[in-house]
């Protein structure tokens, strides 16, 4: 068996979060009933006349600034030709030899190693609408309310060579887009998306293969299931002695197998041409800096202030910047309290009421808990006020009541006994109850400091200080 090398770019779709279309006033929320959001422009009517969405290309240039692109203050929207029932004009409206950004890059960690991959360009296009094939009925319904829907497609270089680094790849750009605010990085509703190109060539050779297209995959998991079946589908075709066809594929997430669409348009089929309803954007030097002086601390930097700042290990600290939410969230808790305390109650009992509600970070984010809250619970656990146990069990209230911490801890009577005369009756009954023990515990076994420890928690429902109780364990047991 021939040893192969598989060679990957990435086109990834990304929905800007704009409130209108990207050449009309619709609106572009998803889920409306359909054909409610549609107009004589996103319903391609003739004589009707594009005008472009300036927040649009902000975004896509913040994208552009994000990933080290270049910026062409001179770009032009361009109509590429094909049919297709829900792209109602015939074209859709894109860019071709004048993209917005071009010459990019991003770097990503793989197995500890880093890698940069090329970004080749970022241009912008309109979205079609959606085809409906209805179950049961010899019939196809379109729903023309996504058709116009801002995009940029971010296409990068061939320089992945496993579905590893593809997702390595997707989920930092996923990072970033959201940290952006540009996207809102659900996937499930198609506004992240991509399709992957995979080619195999003989190992060390630098020519490229023929390449197969991937589309239309919209999880992180389905990206790298697709792409390691598409390559070893490939090796097998190769090994038999066969040619790969240059063709668009579709992958079956529920067979996990692809399987032939079309055959694959090469960019001269689409008959591009520069729209003559549109005139050329042009964006002002000093906007231009406006635009990247807006720029926020991207996920990579951020990871690596937060372990500056806790001392926790990298793939704990990247858990608390999954979501721009979730790490302000931290951020805000971390200037009232212990840093590293706050993150573990974070990465502990805050990640598990999320999921035990089967909620998003960035969802648990905007609970009713408020990082003054999570502070205050660090702070009075420091102080003594209760044990790290009695924060741990009340914790899902606070989570979902709101309430601040110190407050609800005296009102419910929770708070830690750490007066020594009032825990020694309790320790005094606990060895009188247990003359086995406290006998085997002089004999040697000191381990049993434990069993004694709990039998004083448990009499005192955990309000018992943990570290008192020890001390006055081990005074009368000497």
């Amino acid at each position: 068996m021939a040893a192969y090398e598989a060679v990957i770019g990435l086109e990834v779709h990304v929905q800007l979060a704009t409130a209108s279309k990207l050449f009309c006033s619709c609106s572009a929320t998803f889920g409306q009933a359909p054909n409610t959001n549609v107009c004589e422009v996103c319903a391609g009517m003739p004589g009707a006349l594009p005008q472009p969405n300036r927040q649009a290309v902000h975004y896509a240039a913040l994208v552009g600034l994000a990933v080290n692109c270049a910026i062409n203050r001179r770009s032009v929207f361009a109509r590429k030709n094909y049919f297709y029932p829900d792209l109602p004009a015939g074209y859709q409206i894109s860019q071709f030899d004048l993209p917005l950004c071009e010459h990019g890059y991003l770097d990503i960690e793989t197995d500890g190693k880093s890698k940069r991959v090329g970004i080749t360009r970022i241009h912008m296009e309109n979205d079609a609408g959606k085809n409906i094939h209805a179950q049961g009925e010899n019939a196809s319904y379109v729903d023309l309310n996504r058709a116009g829907t801002p995009l940029v497609e971010i296409v990068s270089e061939p320089d992945m060579r496993s579905a590893v680094e593809a997702v390595a790849y997707l989920k930092t750009l996923y990072g970033i887009v959201t940290y952006l605010g540009v996207c809102d990085g659900n996937m499930e509703e198609g506004s992240f998306r991509c399709d992957a190109n995979v080619s195999l060539r003989p190992a060390g050779s630098a020519a490229l293969g023929t390449r197969t297209e991937l589309k239309n995959l919209n999880s992180f998991r389905n990206v790298q299931r697709a792409i390691e079946y598409e390559i070893g589908r490939q090796q097998d075709v190769l090994d038999d002695g066969e040619k790969v066809v240059q063709e668009t594929r579709l992958y079956d997430a529920v067979k996990n197998i692809t399987a032939s669409m079309r055959s694959k348009e090469e960019a001269h089929d689409y008959r591009y041409f520069p729209d003559p309803d549109l005139l050329p954007v042009e964006i002002g030097a000093e906007e231009l800096e406006r635009w990247r002086a807006e720029l926020p601390e991207l996920p990579r930097e951020r990871v690596r202030r937060f372990v500056r700042m806790t001392a926790l290990p990298e793939p704990e600290a990247e858990v608390l910047v999954q979501s721009r939410a979730l790490a302000d969230f931290f951020e805000a808790a971390a200037q009232q309290a212990d840093a590293r305390k706050v993150a573990n109650m974070m990465l502990g009992p805050l990640l598990r009421e999320c999921n035990a509600r089967n909620a998003s970070l960035a969802e648990c984010a905007r609970w009713p808990m408020r990082p003054a809250a999570l502070a205050e619970l660090v702070r009075i656990v420091d102080q003594g006020l209760i044990s790290a146990k009695i924060a741990n069990d009340i914790f899902g209230e606070l989570f979902e009541s709101g309430a601040m911490p110190e407050a609800y801890v005296r009102e419910k009577g929770l708070a830690q006994i750490s007066d020594s005369s009032a825990l020694e009756a309790a320790v005094d009954a606990v060895l009188v109850d247990n003359p086995a023990e406290v006998a085997a515990y002089k004999g040697g076994k000191t381990k049993l400091i434990s069993f004694f420890v709990g039998q004083i928690m448990r009499a005192t429902r955990g309000k018992a200080n943990p570290a008192l109780v020890n001390e006055l364990l081990k005074k009368k047991l000497q």
